[in-house]
């Protein structure tokens, strides 16, 4: 029986290194949310400090993976508690972590570690405005216009964003489709 191939690309450390910076730029805004909601957990502020010392030329550590982790439990741990908005927060944080881990495959669902971050900035806020879509689509068009030359190279080289996920995912799907769109003039 044959083992169906995965499709590679090209990725490039400095290429991590600037989605990463993407990722982490995206993820400060929830930030705030996350603290100010669980103020005496301090995971996702752990990888997000993590995530920059990698943007700044450091190693891809055992340090960096662990806080990611420790990032999605904290938001496993906020779900819990009922603070849906410090959860998508946490998460946030956690992708924009494990957005060092990028694969050089061509899979759907590498996409997440690049945009995930900004996806669930984007939820976090809206729930933390009372589930007001409208703040999480302004969010995106944020993350939009944070995403570099390198980001949105990166990206095309990868498949669309995979169905699912509930609101961050659309989220997602939206902010991935918006940055695949050729340039309008003027913009």
């Amino acid at each position: 029986m044959e083992t169906p191939e995965v499709l590679t690309i090209e990725l490039s450390l400095p290429e991590l290194r600037e989605i990463t910076a993407y990722a982490v730029a995206c993820a400060e805004p929830a930030l705030v949310v996350f603290e100010r909601d669980c103020p005496d957990d301090p995971r996702p502020r752990a990888v997000l400090d993590e995530a920059r010392t990698f943007v700044a030329g450091g190693s891809r550590t055992k340090a960096l993976r662990v806080t990611a982790l420790a990032a999605h439990r904290a938001a496993k741990s906020a779900r819990e508690a009922g603070r849906a908005a410090a959860a998508d927060a946490a998460r946030a944080a956690g992708h924009a972590g494990a957005s060092a881990y990028l694969h050089p495959l061509a899979k759907a669902t590498q996409v997440l570690h690049i945009l995930g971050s900004a996806a669930h900035t984007a939820r976090a806020l809206e729930l933390d405005a009372g589930d007001d879509h409208a703040v999480g689509t302004a969010y995106v068009e944020t993350a939009r216009t944070l995403a570099g030359a390198v980001v949105t190279d990166v990206l095309s080289r990868y498949p669309a964003a995979p169905p699912g996920g509930g609101r961050a995912g659309e989220l997602l799907r939206i902010l991935d489709a918006s940055l695949r769109e050729p340039p309008a003039a003027g913009r």
